[in-house]
C-alpha cells in the first residue's frame, strides 16, 4: 500500500487572503463547493477545476500561523502558463503582487523566473508547454 497526496499546505498570516490571492494565480482554482472561505477563517482550501485542466494537481490548504516565514521554502510550487508564456505569466503575476526574486531565464529561452507571493512564499514560473514544444521541435 502506498500515500498519495491529499493537498499542499502553505502557512500563512491571513489565510483568506492567500486563498483569494491564489485563485488569481492558479486557473480555475475556486473554493470548496458548498465551504466559502472567509475573512477570519484561520483555514482556507481552494481546489482545482473538475473538468483536469489543472493536470495532476490537487487542493492547496492555507492555514494561519503565527510564526513569520524566516528562510527559503523547503518545498515550492513550479507553475506552468496554460494560455500565454512565461514571461507574459511572470508581468500578470507580478502585477497580482507577487515579488520577482530571482531570473534564471537564460538567452536561449530556457530557464524559469523565482517569485514570492504577497506573503513571501516562493514559487517558480516555468515555460508554457507550446514554449517548450517550440524549441524542443
Amino acid at each position: 500500500m502506498a500515500s498519495r497526496i491529499s493537498h499542499t499546505t502553505i502557512d500563512a498570516h491571513d489565510a483568506y487572503a492567500q486563498s483569494e490571492w491564489w485563485k488569481q494565480v492558479l486557473a480555475g482554482y475556486t473554493d470548496v463547493p458548498g465551504d466559502p472561505n472567509e475573512p477570519g477563517h484561520d483555514e482556507c482550501m481552494i481546489v482545482p477545476p473538475t473538468d483536469g485542466s489543472a493536470g495532476a494537481a490537487g487542493p492547496v490548504l492555507f492555514i494561519e500561523v503565527p510564526e513569520d516565514k524566516a528562510i527559503k521554502n523547503r518545498i515550492h510550487l513550479d507553475l506552468r502558463p496554460t494560455d500565454r508564456s512565461r514571461d507574459e505569466e511572470v508581468e500578470r503575476v507580478v502585477a497580482l503582487g507577487a515579488t520577482a526574486l530571482d531570473d534564471r531565464r537564460n538567452p536561449d529561452g530556457t530557464g524559469w523566473v523565482v517569485l514570492a507571493d504577497p506573503e513571501g512564499n516562493e514559487f517558480c514560473i516555468l515555460r508554457s508547454d507550446g514554449e517548450v514544444a517550440a524549441q524542443d521541435g
